[in-house]
C-alpha cells in the first residue's frame, strides 16, 4: 500500500461537502460566508511541508471560497467549474504529472468522474451514497469537520510516518509563522 501513497504530489479537494458541511448562507447579495475548519488549514500545511501540493476544484465560485484559498496558499484552485475531470486532465498536462499521483477527495455526483480518474479518492462519511461507493477509501468524518486533516494524515501514515514524524516539520517552525487560521 505505501507505494501507491509515496508518488502522491497533489491533493484536491471539492469544498462544499468537504471542506465545508456543505450548508450555504445566502442572502439577497449572495453567499454571505462559508464555514471551515481550522483543522483543515493545519492539514494544508502539513502536506505542503512533506512536498505534497494541495489545491480545490469547486463547482461553486465566491469571495468567502477566495479568500480562505488565499490565506491557505494552496498551489491549485479552480472554482467555478462543472467539468472537474477536464479541469485535472489539464492539470496532468500543465504540472506533468501522472493521475495516479493525485488524490481528490469529493462528495456528490459531480465529482464522481474525476474520483474514478486520480490514484486515490476519498469521500467524507455523509458523502452521496455514489460518491462512496467511487472511493478508495470513505473518511470518519462527515464533511466540513477536519476532513482534509483525517486525509493528509492517513496518506502520510500509508507512507510509513509516525504522528511524531508527520508532525515535525510543523513543530520546529518559529510557531509565529506556523498559524493558520
Amino acid at each position: 500500500m505505501r507505494d501507491k501513497y509515496t508518488g502522491i504530489k497533489l491533493v484536491l479537494f471539492d469544498v462544499d461537502g468537504v471542506l465545508t458541511d456543505g450548508s450555504l448562507n445566502v442572502s439577497s447579495e449572495g453567499e454571505i460566508y462559508k464555514q471551515f475548519n481550522v483543522k483543515d488549514g493545519v492539514a494544508i500545511a502539513l502536506l505542503k511541508a512533506h512536498g505534497i501540493r494541495a489545491g480545490v476544484v469547486s463547482g461553486k465560485r465566491s469571495a468567502a471560497l477566495d479568500y480562505r484559498c488565499e490565506q491557505l496558499a494552496l498551489d491549485v484552485v479552480i472554482t467555478g467549474c462543472s467539468d472537474k475531470l477536464s479541469a485535472a486532465q489539464q492539470l496532468v498536462s500543465e504540472m506533468n504529472i501522472e493521475p495516479s499521483q493525485i488524490v481528490f477527495v469529493g462528495d456528490d455526483i459531480i465529482d464522481l468522474s474525476l474520483m474514478d480518474f486520480v490514484g486515490v479518492s476519498y469521500s467524507p462519511a455523509d458523502g452521496h451514497v455514489l460518491a462512496k461507493k467511487h472511493a478508495s477509501i470513505i473518511l470518519e468524518c462527515p464533511g466540513g469537520a477536519g476532513v482534509a486533516r483525517e486525509v493528509a494524515e492517513h496518506i502520510l501514515f500509508s507512507r510509513g510516518f509516525s504522528l511524531e514524524e508527520m508532525y515535525q516539520p510543523l513543530l520546529i517552525k518559529d510557531e509565529r509563522s506556523m498559524v493558520v487560521q
